[in-house]
């Protein structure tokens, strides 16, 4: 293996979190909204779900600027929503170049360096649950890296690039937390269901260096976020049609608590993050048109920021993603008390 240089042996994540524990108060937080998010997906709740936040999780104080602004909305709609802020801490790109989340570069201006990004992703979702009361939603760019987080997380998201890896399937399995399968890029509702099932039933494998069993994940479930056509356009599949489809997909495959969270930005909205208001809200419009629909959306995904837009690395402009656009503060707070109100 001429071509990798292997620089040093990372901490295995017993060691890391021995080394950063939680308090039980932390894990009595985490596993009532364990339970609490449980009973949304299995439909003992019906309460909505927004996994809302930032693209990437790219500054630990403006990350938690924003949480605590999420967290002051939460009181006034906590009887209707349960909130899963975004700390997104690994980032998938399209050509492997680019800003891969704070796993990689702690600070996006210096070069990686994975054992300091290891500790700052910990450290990250550990104070939002200590200080904010909130688990929180990260994307599981790499399965195996799950378990230093999994005393954290209370959602996990497979990417529309990973969702038809063997790996990402059956490692799921084994989560005890719910994770969404989002549809791949050009669309394909066979591929999430097939995702779905795998990640549903129990498996025999190898995972970081042991055999393993798991005894299958019941709640696994698909996310909508758009795809793109054979010339790259972008085009949505949250519309009432494509609502119907997933529902009667759910139906023919027979999988256990039918559930879809709707993603409004990516493909559904072309990356227009402007977009996402109108597509929260009629997503909420065709539940109120069809009681299938309504059983089935279990929430929305949002991705938003304290500040409107996007910026380049280096630019240093406070709260402002520096990958894809993002919804500022103010309309993030107006959009979520209109939830609340539609709700």
């Amino acid at each position: 293996m001429k071509n990798i240089n292997f620089l040093r042996k990372l901490p295995i994540p017993m060691d890391i979190k021995a080394q950063y524990p939680i308090t039980p108060e932390m894990e009595k937080i985490k596993a009532d909204r364990d339970e609490e998010i449980k009973k949304v997906f299995t439909g003992e709740s019906d309460k909505f779900i927004l996994v809302i936040g930032p693209c990437s999780a790219d500054d630990k104080t403006a990350v938690m600027d924003y949480i605590g602004r999420l967290k002051r909305v939460e009181e006034q709609v906590k009887d209707k929503i349960i909130i899963i802020p975004r700390i997104y801490t690994n980032k998938p790109r399209t050509t492997g170049s680019g800003y891969k989340g704070m796993l990689h570069q702690p600070n996006p201006e210096e070069k990686p360096d994975m054992l300091k990004g290891i500790v700052a992703i910990r450290d990250i979702h550990m104070t939002a649950l200590k200080d904010y009361g909130f688990s929180c939603a990260d994307e599981m760019l790499y399965p195996a890296n799950y378990r230093y987080l999994s005393d954290l997380l209370a959602y996990v998201a497979i990417g529309a690039r990973s969702v038809e890896n063997q790996e990402h399937r059956l490692s799921s399995s084994g989560f005890d937390v719910p994770v969404g399968m989002k549809n791949p890029t050009e669309g394909d509702f066979s591929i999430m269901m097939n995702a779905i099932n795998a990640a549903q039933h129990g498996h025999t494998f190898i995972y970081r260096g042991w055999e393993v069993e798991t005894a299958g994940n019941p709640l696994a479930h698909a996310i909508l976020r758009g795809y793109m056509d054979n010339y790259g356009r972008s085009l949505p599949n949250y519309h009432y049609e494509d609502l119907e489809r997933l529902d009667e997909a759910y139906k023919k495959d027979g999988l256990l608590n039918p559930a879809v969270i709707v993603d409004t930005n990516h493909a559904n909205s072309g990356k227009k993050y402007l977009e996402q208001i109108r597509i929260a809200k009629d997503v909420l419009y065709s539940c109120s048109k069809n009681s299938d629909i309504k059983k089935l959306v279990k929430g929305l995904m949002i991705e938003s920021y304290i500040e409107d837009g996007a910026q380049k690395i280096g630019e240093n402009v406070y709260g402002k993603s520096i990958t894809d656009p993002c919804l500022g503060w103010e309309k993030t707070e107006k959009l979520i008390l209109d939830l609340a109100d539609e709700l």
